[in-house]
C-alpha cells in the first residue's frame, strides 16, 4: 500500500530542526556533567547508569586487573558505548523500530560526546596538573555541579519526546509488559548499579556511594524540574449564573479557549454551568479582574497543571516522519487549521 505524503510546512521543519537542536544540546549538557565532574577518578565518584557500570568496570580492573592506567582511562567509554549500543537493540525487540527513532540519537550522542570531552579533561589535567572537576577543591560542589547538568540533559531531552538511551530502556520494557512505573524501575535500576560498586570495595568507599546517590536524587529533581518547563499552565475553574458573559469575555479579552460544563449544586440541586479555561500565568491577574467586575459573586478555583497540550498548547514530540493529515469534518488538515487560525484560539 502505498503510503500518501505531503510537503511538511515551515512550522513542522522549524519544529523538527529545534527539537533536533536541543537533543544534540541536552546530550552535550549530559555528557559534560558526567565527564568533567563525575567521571574523573581523582574524584572517586559513582552514579547510576551505563557510565556508573563503566566506573564499576573501571575500578574492578584497577583492583584487580594488571592493566595500565591508559586502558582504565578509556575503559568508562567502551563501557558505554558497548551498553548503549547493546540496550538499543534490545529496545527494538521489545518496543519496535517507532521507539528506535526517537532513541537512536541518544544512544549515538552521548558515548560520543563523552568521549571528545574526556578527550578534553584528560589535555586540561595535562596542562594543568588536575582534572576540571578536582580542581573545583570540593568534591560536594563537583557532585552537585555534575548532577545538575546530569540532570539538565536529561530534562532537555526529554522534554522534546527523545530519550538518551542506555539504562532508560528496561523501564521502558517493564512499563509495556508488566504496566510497572518508568519512575520507580530507574530509581531501583540506578540503585542497584550504585550499590553494585561495593563490590570493587575498598576502592570504592562508603562516601564514594554517597556521593553517587547525592548525584542521582540531585540529576532526578533537575529532570523533573527542566523537562516540564514552558508546559506549565494556570487551570480556572468558573461557576457563575452570568455564565456567558464571562464565556464570551475570555474569548475576546483574554483571546484563549474556554469549555462549557454543565452541572448541579450540591445542597440546592439546582442546574448551574461551570466555565473552564486554561491561560497563561500572567493572565490570572486579568481574568480575575474581568470576573469580579462581571459577578462579584462568582465561584472560581485556580491550580497549576504541570502540562497541557492540544491546539493552541505545545505538541511535543520528534516529528521523524509527517505522514499527510486526515482532513476532518471542519475542512481541511489540523495543520491547515492551526496555520490558519493562529495560536490564539487555545483549547
Amino acid at each position: 500500500m502505498k503510503i500518501s505524503l505531503k510537503k511538511p510546512t515551515r512550522r513542522q521543519v522549524t519544529k523538527f530542526a529545534l527539537n533536533s537542536a536541543i537533543i544534540v544540546i541536552g546530550n552535550a549538557i549530559t555528557a559534560m556533567g558526567a565527564a568533567f565532574f563525575i567521571v574523573p577518578k581523582g574524584l572517586g565518584f559513582v552514579m547510576g547508569g551505563t557510565t556508573g557500570i563503566g566506573i564499576l568496570v573501571r575500578n574492578l580492573l584497577g583492583l584487580y586487573g594488571d592493566v595500565s592506567p591508559s586502558v582504565t582511562e578509556w575503559i568508562v567509554q567502551i563501557i558505554v558505548w558497548a551498553g548503549n549500543l547493546t540496550l538499543f537493540a534490545v529496545g527494538i525487540a521489545f518496543l519496535g523500530k517507532n521507539f528506535a527513532m526517537g532513541t537512536l540519537a541518544g544512544t549515538l550522542l552521548y558515548p560520543g560526546f563523552l568521549s571528545l570531552f574526556n578527550l578534553c579533561d584528560s589535555a586540561y589535567a595535562a596542562s594543568f596538573g588536575t582534572s576540571i572537576g578536582e580542581s573545583l577543591g570540593n568534591p560536594l560542589l563537583s557532585a552537585v555541579i555534575g548532577g545538575g547538568l546530569f540532570g539538565l540533559g536529561i530534562g532537555l531531552v526529554v522534554r522534546v519526546g527523545a530519550s538518551t538511551g542506555g539504562t532508560d530502556i528496561p523501564p521502558l520494557i517493564f512499563q509495556k509488559y508488566f504496566n510497572f512505573p518508568v519512575s520507580i524501575s530507574l530509581w531501583i535500576t540506578d540503585g542497584i548499579i550504585i550499590l553494585l560498586q561495593f563490590i570493587a570495595w575498598p576502592a570504592v568507599s562508603l562516601s564514594a556511594v554517597a556521593y553517587g546517590i547525592i548525584i542521582s536524587m540531585i540529576s532526578s529533581l533537575v529532570v523533573a524540574k527542566i523537562s516540564p518547563i514552558g508546559m506549565r499552565r494556570t487551570q480556572v475553574k468558573i461557576i457563575s449564573n452570568h455564565y456567558l458573559e464571562i464565556r464570551d469575555m475570555i474569548l475576546t479579552k483574554i483571546s484563549r479557549g474556554v469549555t462549557l460544563l454543565y452541572g448541579q449544586t450540591g445542597y440546592l440541586k439546582e442546574d448551574c454551568h461551570m466555565l473552564l479555561t486554561v491561560i497563561s500565568h500572567r493572565q490570572l491577574v486579568q481574568l480575575k479582574s474581568e470576573v469580579q467586575r462581571i459577578d462579584p459573586e462568582a465561584f472560581m478555583t485556580v491550580c497549576i497543571v504541570s502540562e497541557v497540550r492540544g491546539r493552541g498548547f505545545h505538541s511535543d514530540g520528534v516529528e521523524f516522519l509527517m505522514k499527510e493529515d486526515a482532513p476532518t469534518k471542519n475542512g481541511g488538515s489540523p495543520a491547515d487549521r492551526e496555520e490558519k487560525h493562529g495560536e490564539n484560539r487555545e483549547l
